[in-house]
């Protein structure tokens, strides 16, 4: 999530390599500290199995935003060619439906990315009121950075500072909003 609640007290891990800091996930976790988000300036391949995140149902989303937007392109152009203002053109039925298909696709693909983006902004809790935590910025340039909330461990903070300086980490720092 990109929004918290006021007052909250993170100890922030910088790791310098995404090898690092993909082992640092399963030391931490096994250590039993809960673990906030982990930032990093690209994707690391297996870092959502490794946080313990769910499969992702974005897939079923996308499905039914496109199935939405072809079926609204299916009821309009029958609506508007075929029963509202039915015509005769070339000789072809009232609905020809092979003349729509391609705009019929690309309805499907305009309602599946403005869904898609809708569903991105909501489900990460963007908008434009939200202010982001940003935990360290060299973590959007070349740095990876594990943020540890302190309210949710029920370890200390310097026990916590020493298991992320055992897993690799090249700095730790307690950063409060």
């Amino acid at each position: 999530m990109s929004q918290h609640n006021d007052s909250a007290k993170f100890l922030v891990g910088v790791y310098d390599d995404d090898e690092v800091v993909l082992k640092a996930v399963t030391e931490v976790k096994s250590a039993g500290v809960r673990i906030h988000e982990v930032y990093t300036p690209f994707p690391i391949h297996g870092l959502d199995v490794a946080l313990g995140h769910p499969r992702t149902r974005i897939g079923i989303a996308a499905f039914l935003f496109g199935l939405t937007g072809f079926l609204c392109m299916v009821a309009l152009t029958y609506y508007t060619m075929g029963y509202d203002w039915p015509m005769i053109i070339g000789g072809k039925d009232h609905y020809a439906y092979p003349a729509y298909i391609p705009v019929m696709f690309e309805f499907t693909v305009l309602f599946t990315a403005l869904g898609m983006v809708g569903t991105f902004l909501i489900s990460n809790g963007l908008g434009p009121t939200t202010k982001p935590l940003m935990f360290d910025l060299r973590s959007t340039d070349n740095k990876f950075v594990m943020a540890i909330d302190l309210s949710k461990n029920k370890q200390s903070e310097t026990e916590i500072a020493s298991v992320l300086r055992a897993s690799g980490a090249a700095e730790v720092n307690v950063k409060q909003f």
